[in-house]
């Protein structure tokens, strides 16, 4: 795929001049018996000196009990803002991620749709999540290798970027509830400038759904009509390049997704996964841009998928701009 990748990369780096730079980690992780999950995020943008803090997590009965703040740091040293940290305890193979804080205890999702009532009225309760993660596959992308080679998400939203499935042990605590999690997840690691506002409209599945079977999954369009379709399957500890992938996705009244149907062809197979969305976080992330206020809309959705008669739970996650109201990549 032309992407280069050290050891170091792993570890923080030097920030660029951009005001927007940012580097982040993310990490998700669900029980193989119960679905219960979710995942959290650390993004560093030291040059406008706070970092952005996410925390996302998927309990029965389709509660959500999340937290998003921006803690304020001076540089970019570690991943530790807020109560959320990020650890690497031997490169490309184990790393964790921990929280310890305030949750916002939400018995309906769509208090994510008005963020400052939200605040001010949900529930909010004492709260930790662990997540241990051990690698279940190769790492997968880099820096591009020389210009001819596009970075995963294009030119304007992080130049490097690197995944991996993981296996995941730990445990969601929520008032007085303990959630124990035995399972697979996903993380990655960004860097770059990188605003979210620089992406036109994307749909992202991720999932490690055990039994030697996962997969990452990107449709990404850009303002001019541009599409590219790239990923891999993760097929017995090594993963496949994507060369063809095609989506169908059905919509719930609100326009947010309810089920997929994905069809893959790597060179050496063809794959047909369906997805269920179990529960969805509709978020929104506004930016001031040119004197005008641009906003997008980021769909997280946990999701049952089944592939080859294997189910397991993971991300769905559908990013767009708004152009007024309307979802600009609606219904695609």
């Amino acid at each position: 795929m032309g992407y280069e990748l050290g050891r170091d990369d792993e570890y923080m780096h030097q920030p660029t001049a951009e005001p927007h730079f940012n580097e982040s980690v993310y990490a998700n992780g669900f029980d193989f018996g119960t679905g219960v999950g979710g995942w959290m995020r650390l993004g560093n943008r030291v040059n406008e000196g706070y970092a952005e803090l996410s925390v996302c997590l998927y309990l029965p009965d389709g509660r959500i009990a999340c937290q998003f703040q921006r803690p304020a740091i001076t540089a970019n040293d570690r991943f530790d803002a807020g109560g959320l940290r990020y650890g690497v305890e031997e490169p490309f193979r184990r790393v964790s991620m921990t929280y310890e804080g305030d949750l916002l205890l939400l018995d309906d999702r769509d208090a994510l749709r008005d963020p400052k009532r939200m605040f001010a009225v949900a529930k909010r309760v004492p709260g930790s999540v662990r997540l241990a993660q051990e690698a279940d596959s190769p790492v997968h992308g880099g820096v591009p290798a020389s210009a001819v080679h596009e970075p995963m998400y294009g030119w304007d939203f992080s130049l490097g970027h690197f995944n991996q499935h993981t296996r995941v042990t730990g445990e969601i605590r929520c008032g007085g509830e303990t959630f124990p999690l035995v399972g697979a997840g996903w993380r990655d690691h960004s860097w770059g400038p990188r605003l979210w506002q620089n992406i036109f409209y994307y749909r992202l599945f991720i999932a490690n759904l055990g039994e030697g079977r996962g997969f990452m999954l990107l449709k990404i369009t850009d303002a001019g009509g541009r599409t590219r379709r790239l990923g891999v399957l993760l097929v017995d500890g090594q993963y496949e390049e994507v060369e063809e992938f095609d989506l169908i996705t059905d919509w719930d009244a609100r326009q947010d997704p309810s089920m997929v149907r994905l069809a893959v062809r790597t060179a050496h197979r063809r794959a047909v996964i369906s997805g269920e969305i179990v529960s969805l976080a509709p978020l929104r992330n506004r930016r001031e841009i040119g004197g005008r206020t641009v906003t997008s809309r980021i769909a997280e959705g946990h999701t049952r998928f089944t592939w080859d008669g294997v189910t397991g739970y993971g991300m769905t996650e559908y990013i767009e701009r708004l152009d007024g109201e309307r979802l600009v990549g609606y219904p695609l």
